[in-house]
Formats: C-alpha cells, sequence, structure tokens
C-alpha cells in the first residue's frame, strides 16, 4: 500500500493520475496547504522541502519501506517500479525524461508564478504579470510545436512526460491562455482529459480544497511562515 501525502493541486495531481494509470493501491493524506499542514513536523520527516506531494510505499524496492518528495521524482519511482509510461529502451526513456525536466524546471515554476502574479499576489505588478503569461505563452507554444509532430509530448506513446504536464494546463483561463493560438496541444489536452484514469486522479481531494479568500490561507502559503527555519 502506498500512502499518498497531498493536496488537489497540479503537482498533487500528477501522483493521482500516475497512481490511477499504474492500478497500484494507495491511501490519501490530506496536506491542508492553506491550513499550514505542511510544516507539521510528522510531515517534514518525510518531505523535508515541506511541499506537497510525499508518498510512503511500505513495500520499497528492499522491500523495507521508502519514503520520497518531489513529484517528479515520485513519477520515476511508479515507473520503475510497475514498468509502466517509461520505456526500457535508452532512447526513449531520455526523450521522455528531457520533457519531463521540461515540466519541472519550466512548466510548473514559470505557470506556478504566472498563476501567483495574475490571481494571488496582493497588488497587480504589470510587469510580473506580463513576464510570466508572455513565458507561459511561449512554453505553450514549444509544446504546441512538438505535438504538431507527435501524438504525445515525448513521441507516440502516452508517458509520465504526459502525466507531468497536463494538470498543469487545465487552468489556462487563469493563464491567460486562448486554446485557438494553441490547436495542436488543444486536441492533445482534450484527448488526455478524456482518459479514465485522469478524470479520476484529478478529481481526489478536489472537493476539500477552497479558493484562497481568507488572510491565514495566503499567509500560510506565502508569507512569512513559508520561510521560518524548520
Amino acid at each position: 500500500m502506498i500512502d499518498v501525502y497531498s493536496w488537489a493541486t497540479p503537482n498533487g495531481h500528477k501522483v493521482h493520475i500516475m497512481l490511477e494509470e499504474c492500478g497500484l493501491p494507495y491511501r490519501v493524506h490530506p496536506i491542508n496547504i492553506g491550513a499550514g499542514d505542511q510544516f507539521r513536523p510528522e510531515f517534514l520527516k518525510i518531505s523535508p522541502n515541506n511541499k506537497i506531494p510525499a508518498i510512503v510505499d511500505d513495500k520499497g524496492p528492499d522491500g523495507q519501506p521508502i519514503s520520497l518528495f518531489e513529484s517528479g521524482a515520485i513519477l520515476l519511482y511508479l515507473a520503475s517500479k510497475t514498468g509502466k509510461f517509461l520505456p526500457r529502451s535508452d532512447r526513449q526513456k531520455f526523450e521522455v525524461l528531457q520533457w519531463l525536466m521540461f515540466q519541472m524546471g519550466g512548466v510548473g515554476p514559470m505557470l506556478g508564478q504566472t498563476h501567483h502574479f495574475r490571481i494571488y499576489a496582493p497588488e497587480k505588478i504589470e510587469y510580473a504579470v506580463n513576464r510570466y503569461t508572455n513565458e507561459t505563452k511561449r512554453l505553450y507554444g514549444v509544446m504546441d510545436k512538438q505535438l504538431a509532430t507527435h501524438r504525445y509530448i515525448a513521441g507516440d506513446e502516452y508517458t509520465i512526460a504526459d502525466i507531468a504536464i497536463f494538470p498543469w494546463l487545465r487552468s489556462w483561463q487563469n493563464q491567460g491562455i486562448d486554446w485557438a493560438d494553441y490547436p495542436h496541444l488543444k486536441k492533445w489536452f482534450d484527448e488526455i482529459s478524456l482518459r479514465p484514469a485522469v478524470m479520476r486522479g484529478v478529481q481526489v481531494l478536489a472537493d476539500l480544497r477552497k479558493p484562497l479568500v481568507d488572510d491565514k490561507a495566503r499567509e500560510m502559503m506565502f508569507g512569512a511562515t513559508q520561510y521560518q527555519k524548520r
């Protein structure tokens, strides 16, 4: 059994979807990041960077429990554990990994900043909004070009690269995106969204997440609490 410590965010949904796609049994433990659950000592033991998601697998590679944080690392672990969604040949595997790194180093951080400055920042800073919105559009363009000649992000097979990217694009409206500008990416997005495991994965914990409307939640996520030494 895999214990998943998570919340209904793009990074959380990446792991939820992967678990559903692989058909692995798992238990979900909500980590309400608006309430500060990510700073609890018991969570920090398995996720020292106080970020969701994290997992504990009671049957690790050597038969002993293993805990992991960082969603990309978790996707790689689950792919290795099940032999699914990551090709075996070196050439195909590294083609997938480069797009996984593209998500981890580009799509996630940049779209995250776009969300912050367009939606959550206490004051609208035009320079920041324009910078991150434009970078988001550039990244969408990179993916659209790739999908003009490939069915999936890393080629002709559905992989952890698709699983990693998809949840981040679900908030396309908040990112200032017009799908008409990215027809190949839109076709891919629509196909992925209809996969039964994806539909199940994005519903995990979704009923618990509420809009960030109170000052306490905003402080927990964006204020001084985030930077305290622990």
